[in-house]
């Protein structure tokens, strides 16, 4: 077995010695660790704790970023029951595992695998250790590390546990971005390029990086940073406005056949010379336009040659509005930039697509139209939402709900429910107005009836307002015995007149 551990160390040292080796998709690393071994874990304090130490020294192959496999070497000294100061030796394999890779600035991983430890150079044990550990970054190939894991014996009392701190260093031939030029000769180790570009991206493949590159998609001439020149002008292509024909470079790489400094393609006269004529033809008003397209070629203007006089951009041959700056088309006044001149628009201080006008809520009716503009409704309620079922039936119901004192103006308690949960109607429907109306039934005197009917709608209002729904939201009114909804000749048809009925509706009814 001694001979086996023998071996071992020596495959440990091959594998240091061939490190070099590494590959763009794998590379080794070498670890030391001082390790704290206990084989009788099963004590209940620290203080009960007698570790040993020993030295670990390992390689480790990397298997592209989540996989590895470890071969550590440890040496040291073990207890064991009443046996004191064994020396080891052990090697094993370790397959890891890294979930978020390898290389990152805190990597954890988890191993499993086995191996032999000989003890004072002679017995010896089978040892599968389970565990993990964390390597945290020191720098570009360099890790802290803390392990720990449990290690199983096929010999009695050899179980043990088994923890370690180290240094972990991978060995530097590494090609980050994989292009067969390894970091510490790669410009660019991050992005893959050819080695003729010392590893940075040349996409065309004209010697010269992207980066460096003016057409990085374009092989090019390096003293034109890279572009090509088709028609060798010395103007490259994508600074050339005219890469086939022959040119100079202070026309943009493009011809001036008749030499009055306006290049060809611009030249609305080619043939003939218009010295400081933007369109190389004669301009006879001197207005920048020449003659055969200018629309006042007797008037000198900034407009197809036509004046300008109120300065808006727009001819005064189209302006409505000459003597008033404004804007295009008519060429008047636009306050809110909506496109809609300010004497059509019927909202000049609000744009919007609809005469001018806005729809804040979207729903098809504009701000100038719509009764209630934050809330989207149909046009048919002149914009509003529309009041739900279940909420009419709830106003009717508050009809019928709201209690008085007998002959008096003054609210049940039981009427407060109802009328509190009116108010919150109201908030639900901010752009909608309340109308109270109150009713009595025939008994006593017209004028009793009505002054009793308009006392009780204000004092439903007056509580409707006191739960923070504005004054003017509110109307009421009351119309006494005029109204009746049955025949006073009963009681039941007198209850049924008397009451307090909700409206809720656009505006004031």
């Amino acid at each position: 077995m001694f001979r086996c551990l023998l071996s071992g160390l020596l495959l440990l040292s091959s594998l240091a010695l061939q490190a070099q080796t590494n590959s763009t998709r794998s590379y080794n690393v070498l670890s030391a660790r001082v390790l704290a071994i206990d084989h009788d874990w099963n004590r209940t304090t620290m203080a009960e704790l007698s570790p040993t130490f020993a030295l670990e020294l390992g390689v480790r192959r990397q298997f592209g970023r989540y996989f590895s496999v470890a071969v550590p070497l440890k040496i040291g000294l073990i207890d064991v029951g009443e046996l004191n100061n064994i020396s080891i030796f052990g090697l094993e394999a370790l397959a890891q595992l890294h979930p978020f890779g390898a290389d990152a600035r805190v990597a954890p991983y988890l191993h499993v695998g086995g191996g032999s430890v000989v003890e004072n150079f002679d017995d010896a044990n089978h040892q599968y250790p389970v565990g993990g550990g964390i390597n945290f970054r020191l720098g570009p190939n360099s890790w802290f590390n803390v392990q720990g894991e449990y290690r199983f014996s096929d010999q009695a009392n050899r179980d043990n546990v088994m923890v370690g701190l180290g240094y972990v260093y991978r060995l530097s031939s590494i090609d980050t971005d994989k292009d067969g030029v390894v970091n510490r000769d790669d410009a660019c180790p991050n992005l893959p390029g050819p080695a003729a570009t010392n590893g940075c991206p040349d996409a065309d493949g004209d010697g010269i990086t992207d980066e460096q590159d003016r057409c990085p998609n374009l092989a090019g001439d390096a003293n034109l940073a890279g572009c090509p020149d088709t028609d060798g002008d010395g103007t490259p292509d994508n600074d050339d406005n005219c890469p086939n024909l022959v040119g100079s470079a202070e026309l943009a790489g493009c011809p001036d056949g008749d030499a009055d400094g306006v290049a060809d393609p611009d030249d609305a006269c080619p043939d003939l010379a218009g010295p400081g004529s933007p369109n190389g033809c004669p301009d006879a008003d001197g207005d920048g336009f020449y003659d055969d397209v200018d629309e006042c070629p007797t008037l000198a203007g900034p407009l197809a040659g036509c004046p300008d006089t109120d300065g808006d951009g727009v001819p005064d041959g189209n302006d409505k509005c000459p003597d008033q700056a404004g804007a295009a088309p008519s060429g008047c006044p636009d306050a809110d930039g909506d496109g809609v001149p300010d004497a059509d628009d019927n909202c000049p201080d609000a744009a919007g697509p609809y005469a001018g006008c806005p729809d804040t809520d979207g729903d098809g009716t504009p701000d100038d139209r719509d009764r209630c503009p934050t809330q989207a409704g149909p046009a048919a309620n002149a914009g509003c939402p529309e009041i739900k079922e279940a909420v009419r039936e709830r106003l009717a119901y508050a009809a019928r709900a709201v209690r008085f004192e007998t002959g008096s103006a003054k609210l049940r308690e039981e009427s407060y429910v109802i009328l509190s949960e009116v108010g919150g109607i109201m908030r639900q429907y901010p752009d909608y107005h309340l109308t109270i109306s109150g009713h009595t039934d025939d008994v006593g005197s017209d004028q009793t009836n009505l002054e009793l009917s308009r006392k009780r709608a204000a004092a439903c209002r007056n509580f409707i307002v006191a739960t923070g729904i504005s004054a003017d939201r509110i109307s009421s009114a009351g119309y006494g015995e005029t109204r009746p909804l049955a025949d006073n000749a009963t009681a039941a048809g007198r209850r049924q007149n008397r009451r307090v009925e909700f409206v809720l509706a656009v505006g004031k009814e």
